[in-house]
């Protein structure tokens, strides 16, 4: 992507044009925060603030984009010289990736001036609200899954190719051993997972002879999928194979009664003395799913999970917000019902008990809490963590997470706000 400056909506750059007009270039800070967690979230993970400063960093306007604005009608040709010369210098403050957060606390404040923060609004708001939807969604699966392994199997049903790569980035952060996308192996090196499909398996005159053939192409990671006719006969067709000598790392269980098959399966596998083949499970998997077949006794040693996880299916939104805080020192805020919000640049001071989180504070902007200065006039302060590192925040951050706030149930935590003016 050569340009990201078109990634916003027009009432950004028409709003932007009327601030140069009328001399309101004053140092502004906006806020972005979620106003409300969804009924089934108990709290979030901030992800995606790499992804947005990379996006910020190609936010520059080049002769293509500014023949389309010409091409309007709309736009003066001083407010096209200004675009031209856009390059953001302003300052980020943020909760860095791999952090828990909750309701009302910013989790990216960018300041300068008016026009160069209002143009980034819908860019902060898209990158910061995919990322973070998506990892606190996996986050739940992990919660659950007893230290068994969770592979992203979501890129043929997230909702674009970019969508899909994203998705993996935040569920490897939130847990997940590694993911079935390529991309996503290349650009963020994430271990990527494969097994067969189906049709691979219909391909061959008989299932014996499609798992012959994988398992001649790939013996050391033979994961045979046993499902496409009858689930316990494949087994024991892997249980054939093994037999005559193949090594069958797992198999894998895409359909069916999976409490029940799964432990037929390795009552078979293990009266063969076959006891190191490993079950895994997809097919819709999502965190419930899960927790059920685990607290039932289910021997399964990793599941797939896709489509429910890589959409969000439960909660497809964040109610989040990009607003105005301040402007030339002064506090800015609305008070609109139900969507009133805080003045100034703010930042969240978190308080423990005994190891755990117990209660937070989001206060007029201070050095020493969760929001760091990561950008400072325009240049970035630090590097920023490794994909391993951030990951290795948020396991961190878990092992301080209240056991109540780990449920699949709906929990509370506290969140005080206090209301400078």
């Amino acid at each position: 992507m050569s340009s990201t400056a078109l990634i916003t909506d027009l009432y950004q750059l028409t709003m932007a044009q009327v601030y140069l007009e009328n001399s309101k270039l004053g140092n502004a800070v906006f806020s972005l925060f979620v106003r409300k967690l969804p009924p089934n979230r108990n709290f979030l993970v901030s992800c995606g603030l790499e992804t947005l400063l990379e996006y910020i960093q190609k936010f520059r306007f080049g002769d293509e984009e500014l023949r389309y604005l010409k091409s309007l009608n709309l736009f003066k040709d001083s407010f096209l010289d200004y675009l031209r010369e856009y390059k953001f210098t302003g300052n980020i403050y943020a909760v860095p990736e791999g952090r828990i957060v909750f309701e009302n606390e910013p989790l990216v404040q960018v300041e300068g001036p008016l026009p160069d923060v209002q143009i980034l609004e819908t860019l902060v708001i898209n990158v910061i609200h995919f990322q973070t939807l998506i990892a606190s969604k996996a986050v739940r699966s992990y919660l659950v899954s007893k230290g068994k392994t969770l592979i992203d199997f979501g890129l043929r049903r997230a909702h674009t190719p970019e969508a899909g790569l994203y998705a993996a980035r935040a569920s490897y952060i939130a847990g997940f051993a590694g993911t079935s996308n390529l991309l996503a192996g290349i650009k963020f090196g994430i271990p990527v997972f494969g097994t067969m499909a189906h049709s691979f398996v219909m391909v061959f005159e008989e299932e014996l002879s499609a798992f012959r053939a994988f398992a001649k192409s790939f013996p050391e990671r033979t994961i045979l999928l046993i499902d496409t006719y009858d689930t316990l006969e494949g087994a024991k067709k892997a249980v054939k194979l093994m037999k005559e000598g193949v090594k069958v790392v797992g198999v894998r269980l895409d359909s069916g009664d999976i409490q029940e098959l799964s432990k037929k399966v390795r009552e078979i596998f293990d009266k063969e003395g076959f006891k190191d083949v490993k079950i895994v499970v997809s097919g819709g998997v999502d965190e419930w799913d899960i927790q059920r077949w685990l607290s039932a006794g289910c021997p399964i040693d990793a599941f797939g999970v896709g489509t429910k996880f890589i959409t969000s299916y439960d909660a497809p939104y964040l109610d989040i917000a990009y607003k105005l805080v301040e402007y030339e020192g002064k506090p800015k805020y609305k008070l609109s019902p139900g969507k009133a919000t805080f003045p100034y640049k703010r930042q969240i001071i978190r308080h423990y008990a005994g190891g755990k989180m117990e209660y937070d504070r989001v206060v007029k902007y201070t050095e020493g809490g969760l929001v760091e200065l990561i950008v400072e006039q325009g240049t970035l302060k630090k590097n920023l963590p490794t994909l391993q590192q951030i990951r290795e925040t948020l396991m961190e951050e878990l092992n301080s997470l209240p056991e109540h706030l780990k449920s699949l149930e709906k929990a509370h935590y506290p969140v005080i706000v206090e209301h400078n003016s």
